[in-house]
């Protein structure tokens, strides 16, 4: 068997369908090539102008291909329909006698494709990639039937991945289960009599690598600013167990940016973030991020922001939050499931990345195998 070779613009075709269905299901894809529900405000979009994404349709962005050296680009398999940006192209692979659409993605799982749109793009700022240049890289194709049974390889894995992510998915259904039976069964009160707040800066000097950032989905992950000369010593200080979060509310889509250090050693996040403890022989700290990472919390925290131009939620605010405090066994045993969820979560995501780190290496086999 031998290999063929295909430039992309011959084998898929754009689809330039627009939601007509009122679907408002707005998403984005990000770097990993998954595709996320967008950040920003659609309160007041007009979703008819955006496209609609079905089962098996790609969409790519060419768009910062250069800056990021990543290739934007992902295949929908969900069974209901969403809808993402006009600005995206959204496109269908019409030679499926020649390569199948979840191979044409496997293809693009690698670093080595994402260098090659690097090289691929333009000398602007922005170092795009366009649609036109895209269509120009050839790929070498095996047979369909080689394809097939890398792909089945490919489908297995992610099959084996979800599974372990619906369970998932019921662990978090039992803690917020709890947490609303508690709201209905105890009376709520506000934590600030509980809170211990903490303006200690770097005093151990700490490096750069202790330095994190806060992110919307409730995590406290490395910094992705360039901290080359930058002063760390007016940076806070976050204790082991102690709570951060960004009072800026106003540019996140409506999404409050915290974390929670879980280590075992101190961590450094910017001056701008509030920082806080709790009395833990009242309030754990675990058990109050399970009120703090839930959406309820962001909108509670949009609406009670204030300011003009940007719009805060300062720790007076912070402590003016009410939720139900039960007995401190209650809360170890709710927040030992939790812990259990957060820990499953990361396993979870570290199961992605291996499935898509193996992607190259099947595409490298299913080369080799079409090429004896």
């Amino acid at each position: 068997m031998a290999l063929t070779k295909k430039r992309i613009g011959d084998l898929v075709e754009i689809v330039d369908e627009r939601n007509d269905l009122g679907i408002r299901d707005f998403y984005g894809i990000n770097i990993n090539k998954e595709f996320m529900p967008t950040a920003a405000r659609t309160d007041n979009l007009d979703e008819s102008k955006y496209k609609l994404v079905t089962n098996g349709r790609f969409v790519f962005s060419g768009m910062q291909t250069g800056r990021d050296e990543c290739i934007r680009i992902s295949m929908y398999t969900g069974e209901k329909p969403i809808i993402v940006s006009p600005a995206y192209t959204t496109f269908e692979v019409k030679a499926t006698d020649a390569i199948l659409p979840m191979y044409f993605f496997m293809i693009f799982m690698s670093k080595e494709k994402d260098r090659l749109g690097w090289f691929y793009s333009d000398s602007s700022i922005r170092s795009n990639l366009d649609w036109d240049r895209f269509c120009e890289i050839e790929l070498s194709l095996p047979p369909i039937s080689i394809q097939q049974k890398y792909v089945d390889v490919y489908n297995s894995m992610l099959a084996n991945q979800q599974s372990y992510e619906r369970g998932l998915e019921d662990l978090k259904l039992v803690c917020d289960a709890y947490i609303e039976k508690l709201r209905r069964d105890i009376p709520s009160q506000k934590i600030g009599q509980f809170l211990l707040e903490s303006d200690r800066r770097n005093d151990l000097d700490l490096p750069v690598d202790s330095v994190r950032g806060l992110a919307t989905s409730k995590e406290m992950i490395p910094t992705k600013a360039d901290m080359k000369g930058v002063s760390l010593g007016n940076y806070k200080m976050v204790m082991p167990r102690q709570i951060a979060y960004v009072p800026d509310t106003s540019r996140r889509g409506d999404k409050m940016s915290l974390g929670f250090n879980n280590t075992d050693e101190p961590l450094l996040v910017s001056s701008i973030s509030e920082v806080f403890g709790t009395d833990v022989e009242k309030l754990l700290p675990e058990y109050l991020m399970l009120f703090l990472t839930r959406p309820e919390f962001d909108r509670y925290a949009r609406f009670n922001s204030w300011g003009s131009a940007r719009e805060t939620f300062n720790f007076d605010d912070m402590c003016d939050v009410e939720v139900p405090i039960p007995d401190i066994k209650v809360q170890k045993a709710i927040s030992d499931i939790y812990a259990v969820y957060v820990d499953r979560k990361h396993i979870d995501d570290r199961l992605k990345e291996r499935i898509k780190n193996m992607c190259p290496i099947l595409i490298k086999g299913s080369l080799e195998e079409a090429g004896v």
